[in-house]
Protein backbone atom coordinates (compact mmCIF):
# COMPACT_ATOMS: atom_id res chain seq x y z
CA UNK A 1 0.00 0.00 0.00
CA UNK A 2 1.10 3.54 -0.54
CA UNK A 3 2.77 5.36 2.46
CA UNK A 4 0.22 8.15 2.34
CA UNK A 5 3.13 10.74 4.08
CA UNK A 6 5.15 10.27 1.26
CA UNK A 7 2.24 12.32 -0.94
CA UNK A 8 1.77 15.64 -0.49
CA UNK A 9 -1.66 17.58 0.07
CA UNK A 10 -2.76 17.53 -3.83
CA UNK A 11 -1.90 14.18 -4.07
CA UNK A 12 -3.40 12.86 -1.24
CA UNK A 13 -6.62 14.04 -1.46
CA UNK A 14 -6.74 12.64 -4.95
CA UNK A 15 -5.88 9.26 -3.22
CA UNK A 16 -8.93 9.66 -0.79
CA UNK A 17 -11.40 10.79 -2.91
CA UNK A 18 -10.92 7.84 -5.03
CA UNK A 19 -10.81 5.36 -2.44
CA UNK A 20 -7.24 4.16 -2.82
CA UNK A 21 -6.30 5.97 1.06
CA UNK A 22 -9.31 5.53 3.71
CA UNK A 23 -8.99 8.72 6.12
CA UNK A 24 -8.09 5.83 9.00
CA UNK A 25 -5.26 4.44 6.97
CA UNK A 26 -3.87 7.90 6.39
CA UNK A 27 -4.68 8.82 10.24
CA UNK A 28 -2.78 5.77 11.01
CA UNK A 29 -0.03 6.59 8.60
CA UNK A 30 0.79 10.18 9.80
CA UNK A 31 0.44 9.25 13.68
CA UNK A 32 3.19 6.39 13.31
CA UNK A 33 5.61 8.65 11.79
CA UNK A 34 5.15 11.37 13.89
CA UNK A 35 5.52 8.96 16.80
CA UNK A 36 8.65 7.90 15.49
CA UNK A 37 10.00 11.47 14.52
CA UNK A 38 8.24 14.25 16.19
CA UNK A 39 10.08 13.73 19.63
CA UNK A 40 13.62 14.39 18.04
CA UNK A 41 12.57 17.69 16.34
CA UNK A 42 9.62 19.25 18.28
CA UNK A 43 7.29 20.77 15.59
CA UNK A 44 4.19 19.45 16.51
CA UNK A 45 2.71 20.13 20.11
CA UNK A 46 -0.81 19.40 22.07
CA UNK A 47 -1.39 16.64 19.66
CA UNK A 48 -4.99 15.39 20.35
CA UNK A 49 -5.50 11.65 21.31
CA UNK A 50 -5.03 8.41 18.79
CA UNK A 51 -8.76 7.31 19.88
CA UNK A 52 -10.19 10.69 18.90
CA UNK A 53 -8.65 11.09 15.28
CA UNK A 54 -9.27 7.40 14.51
CA UNK A 55 -12.76 8.44 14.99
CA UNK A 56 -13.18 11.16 13.09
CA UNK A 57 -11.23 9.67 10.68
CA UNK A 58 -14.21 6.98 10.91
CA UNK A 59 -16.62 9.55 10.43
CA UNK A 60 -15.02 10.33 7.22
CA UNK A 61 -14.38 7.36 5.70
CA UNK A 62 -18.06 6.90 6.28
CA UNK A 63 -19.58 10.10 4.87
CA UNK A 64 -17.45 9.06 2.02
CA UNK A 65 -19.16 6.16 1.46
CA UNK A 66 -22.12 7.65 1.43
CA UNK A 67 -21.21 9.64 -1.19
CA UNK A 68 -20.78 13.03 1.09
CA UNK A 69 -17.10 14.62 0.45
CA UNK A 70 -16.54 17.59 2.59
CA UNK A 71 -14.36 19.49 0.52
CA UNK A 72 -10.79 19.42 -1.15
CA UNK A 73 -9.43 18.07 2.18
CA UNK A 74 -11.22 15.26 3.47
CA UNK A 75 -9.67 13.18 5.57
CA UNK A 76 -6.18 15.29 5.45
CA UNK A 77 -4.51 15.73 8.90
CA UNK A 78 -3.13 19.40 9.58
CA UNK A 79 -2.17 20.92 12.06
CA UNK A 80 -2.56 24.54 12.90
CA UNK A 81 -0.46 27.27 14.28
CA UNK A 82 -0.25 27.52 17.64
CA UNK A 83 -1.15 31.51 17.30
CA UNK A 84 -4.50 30.93 15.65
CA UNK A 85 -7.66 28.95 17.72
CA UNK A 86 -8.50 25.68 17.21
CA UNK A 87 -11.84 25.10 19.13
CA UNK A 88 -11.29 22.50 21.13
CA UNK A 89 -7.63 22.29 21.40
CA UNK A 90 -5.11 23.89 23.43
CA UNK A 91 -4.33 27.09 22.27
CA UNK A 92 -1.19 28.36 24.40
CA UNK A 93 0.76 31.23 21.71
CA UNK A 94 3.98 30.05 23.17
CA UNK A 95 3.26 31.71 26.37
CA UNK A 96 2.72 30.50 29.96
CA UNK A 97 0.08 33.20 30.37
CA UNK A 98 -1.97 30.80 28.11
CA UNK A 99 -0.32 26.85 28.85
CA UNK A 100 -3.77 25.55 29.82
CA UNK A 101 -6.19 27.68 27.24
CA UNK A 102 -8.71 25.77 25.53
CA UNK A 103 -10.47 27.92 22.61
CA UNK A 104 -14.41 27.24 22.50
CA UNK A 105 -14.25 28.66 19.00
CA UNK A 106 -12.16 28.71 15.33
CA UNK A 107 -10.49 31.23 13.81
CA UNK A 108 -11.49 32.36 10.40
CA UNK A 109 -8.92 30.54 8.85
CA UNK A 110 -9.71 27.27 11.05
CA UNK A 111 -13.20 27.26 10.28
CA UNK A 112 -12.60 27.26 6.62
CA UNK A 113 -9.86 24.07 7.01
CA UNK A 114 -12.28 22.29 9.47
CA UNK A 115 -15.30 22.79 6.77
CA UNK A 116 -13.32 21.55 4.25
CA UNK A 117 -12.74 18.22 5.94
CA UNK A 118 -9.18 18.08 7.46
CA UNK A 119 -8.65 16.54 10.71
CA UNK A 120 -7.05 18.38 13.03
CA UNK A 121 -4.37 16.50 14.93
CA UNK A 122 -2.91 19.25 17.73
CA UNK A 123 -0.61 22.43 16.55
CA UNK A 124 2.65 23.23 15.15
CA UNK A 125 5.03 25.17 17.26
CA UNK A 126 5.96 28.74 17.69
CA UNK A 127 8.10 31.20 19.22
CA UNK A 128 6.53 32.89 22.35
CA UNK A 129 3.83 34.95 20.86
CA UNK A 130 5.12 34.72 17.32
CA UNK A 131 8.06 37.15 18.49
CA UNK A 132 11.57 36.12 17.01
CA UNK A 133 12.42 33.58 13.54
CA UNK A 134 13.49 31.09 16.03
CA UNK A 135 10.83 28.80 16.73
CA UNK A 136 11.05 28.09 20.77
CA UNK A 137 9.11 29.21 24.52
CA UNK A 138 9.06 28.40 27.78
CA UNK A 139 6.01 26.07 26.94
CA UNK A 140 7.13 23.40 24.59
CA UNK A 141 10.55 24.34 24.76
CA UNK A 142 12.54 24.35 20.83
CA UNK A 143 11.34 23.22 17.92
CA UNK A 144 14.89 22.14 15.53
CA UNK A 145 15.73 21.22 12.29
CA UNK A 146 15.08 17.86 10.63
CA UNK A 147 18.25 18.93 8.17
CA UNK A 148 20.33 19.42 11.37
CA UNK A 149 18.72 18.61 14.86
CA UNK A 150 21.24 21.26 16.22
CA UNK A 151 19.77 24.31 14.27
CA UNK A 152 16.87 26.23 14.24
CA UNK A 153 14.18 25.55 12.31
CA UNK A 154 13.31 29.36 12.03
CA UNK A 155 9.92 30.84 13.20
CA UNK A 156 7.39 31.44 13.82
CA UNK A 157 6.03 29.44 11.78
CA UNK A 158 9.10 26.80 12.30
CA UNK A 159 6.88 24.11 13.89
CA UNK A 160 4.91 24.40 10.74
CA UNK A 161 7.91 24.38 8.28
CA UNK A 162 10.01 21.35 10.54
CA UNK A 163 6.75 19.35 10.23
CA UNK A 164 6.59 20.14 6.35
CA UNK A 165 10.04 18.97 6.01
CA UNK A 166 9.47 15.90 8.02
CA UNK A 167 6.44 14.68 6.26
CA UNK A 168 4.86 15.09 9.91
CA UNK A 169 2.13 16.91 8.13
CA UNK A 170 0.87 17.17 4.09
CA UNK A 171 0.16 20.82 4.22
CA UNK A 172 0.37 23.76 7.11
CA UNK A 173 -0.81 27.29 7.69
CA UNK A 174 1.29 29.76 8.97
CA UNK A 175 1.60 33.25 9.49
CA UNK A 176 4.07 36.26 8.46
CA UNK A 177 4.65 39.55 10.17
CA UNK A 178 8.57 39.50 10.04
CA UNK A 179 9.25 36.79 7.29
CA UNK A 180 7.48 34.31 9.51
CA UNK A 181 6.06 32.23 6.57
CA UNK A 182 9.73 33.30 4.33
CA UNK A 183 12.50 31.98 6.72
CA UNK A 184 11.38 28.39 8.39
CA UNK A 185 10.46 27.79 4.32
CA UNK A 186 14.15 28.93 3.76
CA UNK A 187 15.44 26.94 6.41
CA UNK A 188 13.22 23.87 5.96
CA UNK A 189 13.39 23.44 2.11
CA UNK A 190 9.69 23.83 1.50
CA UNK A 191 7.62 26.53 0.21
CA UNK A 192 5.88 29.17 2.01
CA UNK A 193 3.80 32.24 0.50
CA UNK A 194 2.71 35.71 2.03
CA UNK A 195 -0.37 36.61 0.29
CA UNK A 196 -1.57 40.32 -0.70
CA UNK A 197 -2.33 41.77 2.74
CA UNK A 198 -6.27 40.83 3.16
CA UNK A 199 -6.54 37.90 0.73
CA UNK A 200 -6.70 35.56 4.12
CA UNK A 201 -9.00 37.33 6.73
CA UNK A 202 -8.35 36.30 10.62
CA UNK A 203 -10.52 37.25 13.56
CA UNK A 204 -9.53 40.75 14.94
CA UNK A 205 -8.32 41.49 18.51
CA UNK A 206 -9.05 44.59 19.96
CA UNK A 207 -7.86 46.68 16.83
CA UNK A 208 -9.27 45.42 13.14
CA UNK A 209 -7.65 48.54 11.08
CA UNK A 210 -4.13 49.93 12.23
CA UNK A 211 -2.01 46.75 11.99
CA UNK A 212 -1.66 45.64 8.50
CA UNK A 213 2.04 44.18 8.58
CA UNK A 214 0.72 40.42 9.09
CA UNK A 215 -1.01 38.13 7.42
CA UNK A 216 -1.46 34.47 7.18
CA UNK A 217 -0.48 32.21 4.65
CA UNK A 218 0.15 28.81 3.31
CA UNK A 219 3.16 26.43 3.39
CA UNK A 220 3.56 23.44 1.99
CA UNK A 221 6.19 20.52 -0.09
CA UNK A 222 5.47 21.93 -3.45
CA UNK A 223 3.12 24.80 -5.00
CA UNK A 224 0.08 23.28 -6.09
CA UNK A 225 -0.39 22.41 -2.35
CA UNK A 226 0.61 25.57 -1.07
CA UNK A 227 -2.40 26.92 -3.66
CA UNK A 228 -4.92 24.47 -2.86
CA UNK A 229 -4.72 25.53 0.95
CA UNK A 230 -4.26 29.40 0.08
CA UNK A 231 -7.72 28.67 -1.94
CA UNK A 232 -9.40 27.32 1.19
CA UNK A 233 -7.54 30.12 3.49
CA UNK A 234 -8.62 32.92 1.73
CA UNK A 235 -11.66 35.62 0.70
CA UNK A 236 -13.96 38.21 2.51
CA UNK A 237 -15.29 37.62 5.67
CA UNK A 238 -17.31 40.52 7.40
CA UNK A 239 -15.55 39.89 10.20
CA UNK A 240 -12.19 40.68 9.10
CA UNK A 241 -12.99 44.76 7.57
CA UNK A 242 -9.93 44.53 5.28
CA UNK A 243 -10.66 41.51 4.18
CA UNK A 244 -11.41 41.22 0.22
CA UNK A 245 -12.88 38.39 -1.73
CA UNK A 246 -9.91 37.26 -3.90
CA UNK A 247 -11.43 34.33 -6.29
CA UNK A 248 -10.15 31.09 -6.52
CA UNK A 249 -6.44 31.04 -8.13
CA UNK A 250 -5.20 28.52 -10.44
CA UNK A 251 -1.61 28.02 -11.68
CA UNK A 252 -0.79 29.58 -15.32
CA UNK A 253 1.70 26.35 -16.63
CA UNK A 254 2.30 29.22 -19.94
CA UNK A 255 4.35 32.06 -17.67
CA UNK A 256 7.47 31.35 -18.56
CA UNK A 257 6.06 31.78 -22.24
CA UNK A 258 5.51 35.38 -21.61
CA UNK A 259 9.43 35.84 -20.54
CA UNK A 260 9.90 38.72 -18.39
CA UNK A 261 12.32 41.20 -16.52
CA UNK A 262 13.24 40.23 -13.30
CA UNK A 263 15.24 42.57 -10.60
CA UNK A 264 17.67 41.28 -7.99
CA UNK A 265 17.84 42.88 -4.71
CA UNK A 266 20.90 40.53 -3.30
CA UNK A 267 22.43 43.06 -0.36
CA UNK A 268 20.56 45.84 -1.10
CA UNK A 269 23.69 48.17 -2.14
CA UNK A 270 25.88 46.88 0.48
CA UNK A 271 23.01 47.53 3.28
CA UNK A 272 22.62 44.27 4.65
CA UNK A 273 25.17 41.93 5.60
CA UNK A 274 24.99 38.05 4.82
CA UNK A 275 26.52 35.26 6.13
CA UNK A 276 29.00 33.82 3.46
CA UNK A 277 27.63 31.83 0.97
CA UNK A 278 23.83 32.88 1.17
CA UNK A 279 23.56 35.25 -1.56
CA UNK A 280 25.70 33.20 -4.31
CA UNK A 281 23.02 30.39 -3.80
CA UNK A 282 20.43 32.88 -4.65
CA UNK A 283 22.45 33.90 -7.53
CA UNK A 284 22.85 30.34 -8.54
CA UNK A 285 19.19 30.40 -8.16
CA UNK A 286 18.88 32.73 -11.00
CA UNK A 287 20.52 31.28 -13.41
CA UNK A 288 17.13 28.95 -13.44
CA UNK A 289 14.85 32.13 -14.28
CA UNK A 290 17.29 33.06 -16.97
CA UNK A 291 17.65 29.61 -18.73
CA UNK A 292 13.33 30.12 -18.88
CA UNK A 293 14.44 32.79 -20.93
CA UNK A 294 13.70 36.09 -17.61
CA UNK A 295 16.42 38.86 -18.34
CA UNK A 296 17.88 38.72 -14.34
CA UNK A 297 19.41 42.90 -13.78
CA UNK A 298 20.40 43.98 -10.01
CA UNK A 299 17.85 46.29 -9.03
CA UNK A 300 17.64 48.97 -6.43
CA UNK A 301 14.54 51.59 -4.91
CA UNK A 302 15.78 54.42 -4.85
CA UNK A 303 14.72 54.55 -1.06
CA UNK A 304 16.90 55.56 2.49
CA UNK A 305 17.04 51.41 3.65
CA UNK A 306 17.64 52.68 6.96
CA UNK A 307 14.83 55.16 7.15
CA UNK A 308 12.54 51.87 6.49
CA UNK A 309 13.87 50.16 9.12
CA UNK A 310 13.34 52.75 11.90
CA UNK A 311 9.37 52.80 10.31
CA UNK A 312 9.29 49.11 10.58
CA UNK A 313 10.40 48.63 13.86
CA UNK A 314 8.36 52.12 14.80
CA UNK A 315 5.03 50.41 13.97
CA UNK A 316 5.93 47.12 14.70
CA UNK A 317 6.92 48.48 18.71
CA UNK A 318 3.73 50.41 18.58
CA UNK A 319 0.96 47.65 17.29
CA UNK A 320 3.05 45.19 20.03
CA UNK A 321 2.75 47.97 23.08
CA UNK A 322 -1.57 48.25 22.02
CA UNK A 323 -1.94 44.39 21.97
CA UNK A 324 0.45 43.08 24.80
CA UNK A 325 0.40 46.59 27.22
CA UNK A 326 -2.65 44.89 29.51
CA UNK A 327 -0.04 42.22 30.17
CA UNK A 328 2.92 44.09 30.34
CA UNK A 329 0.97 46.92 33.03
CA UNK A 330 -0.32 43.74 35.32
CA UNK A 331 3.21 42.90 37.88
CA UNK A 332 1.83 38.98 38.28
CA UNK A 333 2.10 38.40 34.41
CA UNK A 334 4.76 40.99 33.21
CA UNK A 335 7.57 38.87 34.37
CA UNK A 336 6.21 35.62 31.90
CA UNK A 337 6.66 38.34 28.74
CA UNK A 338 9.99 37.47 26.89
CA UNK A 339 12.56 39.85 26.94
CA UNK A 340 11.89 40.54 23.06
CA UNK A 341 8.27 41.37 23.80
CA UNK A 342 8.90 43.71 26.56
CA UNK A 343 11.64 45.45 24.50
CA UNK A 344 9.00 45.89 21.76
CA UNK A 345 6.26 47.42 24.73
CA UNK A 346 8.51 49.93 26.02
CA UNK A 347 9.83 51.07 22.51
CA UNK A 348 6.26 51.53 21.80
CA UNK A 349 4.76 53.17 25.08
CA UNK A 350 7.66 55.75 24.17
CA UNK A 351 6.68 56.28 20.98
CA UNK A 352 4.62 60.06 20.11
CA UNK A 353 1.82 60.05 17.38
CA UNK A 354 3.95 62.44 15.13
CA UNK A 355 6.25 59.36 14.99
CA UNK A 356 3.43 56.54 14.12
CA UNK A 357 2.17 59.42 11.53
CA UNK A 358 5.53 59.93 10.18
CA UNK A 359 6.24 55.84 10.14
CA UNK A 360 3.40 55.68 8.00
CA UNK A 361 4.15 58.16 5.79
CA UNK A 362 7.65 56.30 5.24
CA UNK A 363 5.74 53.17 4.64
CA UNK A 364 3.74 55.07 2.36
CA UNK A 365 6.84 56.30 -0.13
CA UNK A 366 8.33 52.99 0.04
CA UNK A 367 5.17 51.58 -1.39
CA UNK A 368 5.18 53.99 -4.37
CA UNK A 369 9.00 53.37 -4.85
CA UNK A 370 8.55 49.95 -4.80
CA UNK A 371 5.70 50.71 -7.79
CA UNK A 372 8.52 52.76 -9.48
CA UNK A 373 10.69 49.26 -9.70
CA UNK A 374 7.62 47.33 -10.82
CA UNK A 375 7.69 49.60 -13.89
CA UNK A 376 10.68 48.11 -14.99
CA UNK A 377 10.27 44.64 -13.76
CA UNK A 378 7.99 42.05 -13.39
CA UNK A 379 8.98 40.55 -10.33
CA UNK A 380 11.88 41.08 -8.07
CA UNK A 381 14.19 38.36 -6.07
CA UNK A 382 15.84 38.75 -2.73
CA UNK A 383 17.30 36.06 -0.17
CA UNK A 384 14.78 34.45 2.00
CA UNK A 385 16.88 34.63 5.58
CA UNK A 386 20.62 36.68 6.01
CA UNK A 387 22.25 33.24 7.53
CA UNK A 388 22.03 29.75 7.16
CA UNK A 389 19.96 27.69 9.85
CA UNK A 390 22.02 28.51 13.00
CA UNK A 391 22.61 27.08 16.45
CA UNK A 392 18.95 25.98 18.64
CA UNK A 393 20.75 26.90 21.65
CA UNK A 394 21.08 30.75 21.07
CA UNK A 395 17.77 33.06 20.67
CA UNK A 396 19.13 34.86 17.52
CA UNK A 397 22.21 35.44 15.38
CA UNK A 398 24.62 38.32 17.72
CA UNK A 399 26.25 38.77 14.70
CA UNK A 400 26.62 38.31 10.89
CA UNK A 401 29.61 38.56 8.14
CA UNK A 402 31.08 40.31 11.31
CA UNK A 403 28.35 43.42 11.88
CA UNK A 404 26.59 43.57 15.33
CA UNK A 405 22.99 42.82 15.07
CA UNK A 406 21.38 45.88 17.51
CA UNK A 407 17.98 43.96 18.11
CA UNK A 408 16.85 41.19 18.26
CA UNK A 409 15.19 40.63 14.89
CA UNK A 410 17.99 43.18 12.76
CA UNK A 411 19.48 39.62 11.23
CA UNK A 412 15.93 39.44 9.27
CA UNK A 413 15.68 42.89 8.22
CA UNK A 414 15.82 41.83 4.27
CA UNK A 415 11.97 40.33 4.46
CA UNK A 416 10.49 43.89 6.03
CA UNK A 417 10.17 45.46 2.59
CA UNK A 418 7.63 43.24 1.48
CA UNK A 419 5.81 42.84 4.53
CA UNK A 420 5.36 47.42 4.67
CA UNK A 421 4.03 47.29 0.63
CA UNK A 422 1.75 44.56 1.57
CA UNK A 423 3.10 42.59 -1.50
CA UNK A 424 2.57 38.87 -2.80
CA UNK A 425 5.99 36.63 -1.65
CA UNK A 426 6.91 32.79 -2.27
CA UNK A 427 9.65 31.62 -0.52
CA UNK A 428 11.25 29.37 -2.84
CA UNK A 429 14.55 27.06 -2.04
CA UNK A 430 17.51 27.98 -3.45
CA UNK A 431 19.51 24.83 -2.51
CA UNK A 432 21.77 24.14 0.12
CA UNK A 433 25.16 24.87 1.56
CA UNK A 434 28.44 22.94 2.16
CA UNK A 435 27.28 21.34 5.12
CA UNK A 436 24.13 20.73 3.87
CA UNK A 437 21.83 23.58 5.67
CA UNK A 438 19.02 24.91 3.53
CA UNK A 439 18.28 27.69 2.65
CA UNK A 440 15.60 30.20 0.19
CA UNK A 441 15.10 33.45 -1.48
CA UNK A 442 11.97 35.14 -2.07
CA UNK A 443 10.02 35.74 -5.49
CA UNK A 444 8.37 39.09 -5.07
CA UNK A 445 5.47 40.48 -7.40
CA UNK A 446 3.32 43.54 -7.41
CA UNK A 447 0.48 44.14 -5.74
CA UNK A 448 -2.65 41.69 -5.73
CA UNK A 449 -0.32 39.00 -8.29
CA UNK A 450 -0.49 36.04 -6.34
CA UNK A 451 -1.45 34.28 -9.39
CA UNK A 452 0.90 35.62 -11.22
CA UNK A 453 4.00 34.62 -8.41
CA UNK A 454 2.75 31.27 -7.81
CA UNK A 455 2.72 30.36 -11.43
CA UNK A 456 6.00 31.12 -11.78
CA UNK A 457 7.22 29.79 -8.72
CA UNK A 458 5.54 26.44 -9.74
CA UNK A 459 7.89 26.93 -13.15
CA UNK A 460 10.55 27.18 -10.94
CA UNK A 461 9.72 24.11 -8.64
CA UNK A 462 9.34 21.76 -12.02
CA UNK A 463 12.99 22.74 -13.49
CA UNK A 464 14.60 22.44 -9.92
CA UNK A 465 14.82 19.16 -7.57
CA UNK A 466 15.74 20.60 -3.98
CA UNK A 467 12.25 19.68 -2.76
CA UNK A 468 13.05 16.05 -3.56
CA UNK A 469 15.88 16.05 -1.18
CA UNK A 470 14.43 14.54 2.58
CA UNK A 471 16.44 15.37 5.22
CA UNK A 472 18.39 12.41 6.16
CA UNK A 473 17.54 11.48 9.64
CA UNK A 474 13.96 11.54 8.50
CA UNK A 475 14.80 9.46 5.25
CA UNK A 476 16.62 6.41 7.67
CA UNK A 477 13.48 6.76 10.24
CA UNK A 478 11.11 6.17 7.45
CA UNK A 479 12.89 2.63 6.48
Amino acid sequence: MTDPTRLGAVALSAALRSGSLSAEAVMAGYLARIARINPQINALVSLRSEDELFAEARILDREQSEGKLRGPLHGLPIAIKDLSEAKGIRCTYGSPLYRDFVPDFDDIQVERIRAAGAIIIGKTNTPEWGFGSHSYNPVFGVTRNPYDRTRSAGGSSGGAGAALAARLVPVADGSDMMGSLRNPAAFNNVIGFRPSFGRIPALPGRDAYLNQLATLGPMGRSVEDVVLLLNIQSGFDARDPTSFESGSISIDREVTAKGGRIGWLGDFSGHLPFEAGVLSLTEKALGTFEAMGFVIEPAMPTFDMERLWWAWTTLRSVFTAGSMRDSYEDPARRGSLKPEILYEVRSGLRTTSAEVYEASAVRTAWYQAMLKLFERFDYLVAPAAQVFPFDADIPWPREIAGRHMDTYHRWMEVVIGPSMAGLPVAALPAGFSRSGLPNGFQLIGPPRADASVLSLAAAYEASTDFLDRIPAFVQEASE
